[in-house]
């Protein structure tokens, strides 16, 4: 049963963008700036909260997922297995530049741990589904998971032992004892699932506030749903205008506002008048800047 928690504010649209897939956002502390990705259509955007303007910051080959870099710099997570560290509008360093399973696919949607690894998934082929690794600091990638219907959002529990994870078609989100020494993955559990129904969706990307508590995004769902520490469901966030509802992070200089991508705006307006969109809001509740990645540093 749902706890009894505030009514939390209605969302406002921040960059009415018709994205195809917005995902990813991303807060850039040393610029001040908020990245979200448009994955297919090869869009990264960048909002500035002090002037409520967007732009592009780079356009080119899909990107699924990156991280933001110890130096500053951004790590581009994009489609053939490819990585490559990106800066002031150009790739400076090609990590990976093809993983040959991985070359009918793309990535979606990646994680920095404290140690400066990136957990990275990837989408299915025709042939098979999808995986998740592991990118070590010194370039060397790992197999995790094999099997996965769409490896979506992860986040680490805040006293840093376990580590959570979406697959997207199972409506789970599970949680794994998370070693930071050696970046394994051991115990898989099952922490929630997540309502089934013609009108709850799939849970899509996540991320964890200060408290602990979970906020998970929910494709055809139109809406964020609000978890505690312990998996029990406090709150359902609408997300008016947007029935794919794709990621939430928080952001700014108090972590104190929440940003949220949606999907689906070439489909307006059967997705809803403002798929794509990208919407903020203060939720009451902080949350923590997020871990830096230290690949090839």
């Amino acid at each position: 049963m749902a706890r009894m928690s505030q009514p939390l504010p209605t969302p406002e649209i921040v960059a009415d963008v018709p994205c195809v897939t917005g995902e990813g956002p991303l807060w850039h502390p040393d610029e001040r700036l908020l990245y979200w990705t448009d994955i297919p259509s090869g869009i990264l955007y960048r909002y500035n909260p002090a002037n409520h303007r967007h732009e592009k910051a780079y356009d080119d080959r899909p990107v699924g997922g990156y991280t933001l870099q110890a130096d500053g710099s951004l790590l581009l997570f994009r489609d053939r297995g490819n990585v490559v560290v990106w800066r002031d509008g150009a790739v400076i360093d090609t990590i990976i530049d093809e993983i040959p399973d991985e070359a009918p696919t793309r990535f979606n949607d990646v994680f920095a741990d404290p140690a400066g690894r990136v957990y990275c998934g990837t989408m299915p082929t025709r042939d098979r589904l999808g995986r998740l690794y592991r990118l070590d600091t010194d370039g060397s990638i790992h197999r995790l998971l094999d099997g996965i219907g769409c490896s979506n959002g992860m986040g680490l529990t805040r006293d840093g032992t376990g580590l959570y994870y979406i697959d997207t078609p199972t409506h789970h989100v599970y949680r794994f004892d998370y070693d930071r020494d050696t970046g394994s993955l051991t115990n898989q559990t099952v922490f929630i699932t997540t309502p089934e129904g013609d009108d709850t969706g799939m849970p899509d990307g996540m991320t964890v506030d200060a408290e602990g508590n979970l906020w998970v995004a929910m494709w055809e769902g139109e809406s964020v749903l609000h978890y505690g520490s312990d998996g029990q469901l406090i709150d359902k966030l609408p997300i008016p205008g947007a029935v794919n509802v794709t990621c939430p992070t928080f952001a700014g200089d108090g972590y104190d506002t929440m940003y949220i991508t949606t999907a689906m705006g070439q489909n307006r307006p059967d997705t809803g008048e403002h798929a794509g969109a990208l919407y903020a809001f203060k939720p009451g509740v902080k949350g923590v800047p997020e871990c830096r990645s230290r690949v090839g540093l």
